[in-house]
């Protein structure tokens, strides 16, 4: 099965996600993972109407994006991979959205950036549901403070949550925490589900899903 067939093959998949949770499937936007792959992998995907990205490392996607980005206007790219604070600059020079946000130091290099470029990516907030010691994001006891630090003292916009489950675990209450996180905070979008989970992401609640594996193929 080629990128765009399984593309399709996603895309059918949410929408019947979608139908069985009462919601509407262009309510789910769909982020196509592309870490590991090369341009010439991505322009199919593209050519196919996907026009969402996602990509773990800022110095990868800088080698790609910028050339793709050239050549379509309405691409959206999206960093889901940690940020290091020394990448604060490249991340909010090319990245749409930027969806790992996940302490103070990163919050505020983002800040500064964005004042420097005048260029607003998006926000998300990475809560660390699993509280695992070896994954990035903020301890969930701690996302509300978090928050208000990132909006009254900073003055950032945090547009929405982003979590990865632990591999081993069921996805839905790390899901069904992000979501009651979300609603607590009044922020309105989440990011969860990737190839293995997102239809049960999208019975939580999901707004985004990152797939890459189911559309690209293994990497």
């Amino acid at each position: 099965m080629s990128s765009t067939e399984r593309l399709a093959d996603v895309r059918s998949r949410i929408a019947v996600a979608a139908g069985e949770a009462g919601r509407q499937p262009a309510d789910i936007e769909l982020v196509a993972v592309s870490k590991t792959f090369g341009v010439d992998d991505i322009r199919p995907v593209i050519q196919a109407g996907q026009r969402v990205f996602g990509e773990n490392r800022v110095q990868e996607a800088q080698g790609k994006w910028p050339q793709l980005k050239a050549e379509h206007e309405d691409l959206q790219l999206h960093l889901i991979g940690p940020l290091q604070s020394n990448k604060a600059a490249d991340a909010v020079a090319l990245f749409d959205v930027i969806e790992t946000v996940d302490r103070e130091k990163i919050a505020r290099a983002l800040a500064a950036e964005m004042a420097k470029q005048a260029r607003r990516p998006r926000l998300y907030v990475q809560i660390n549901t699993g509280l695992e010691p070896q994954k990035a994001g903020i301890d969930p006891r701690k996302c509300s403070d978090f928050l208000r630090l990132c909006r009254n003292d900073i003055g950032l916009e945090i547009e929405g949550l982003m979590c990865i489950p632990p591999f081993e675990e069921n996805p839905g209450p790390h899901f069904a925490l992000l979501c009651r996180l979300a609603e607590e905070n009044g922020v309105d979008r989440l990011s969860m589900g990737m190839s293995g989970d997102f239809e049960t992401a999208v019975a939580f609640g999901a707004t985004s899903v990152r797939v890459g594996s189911a559309i690209f193929g293994a990497r």
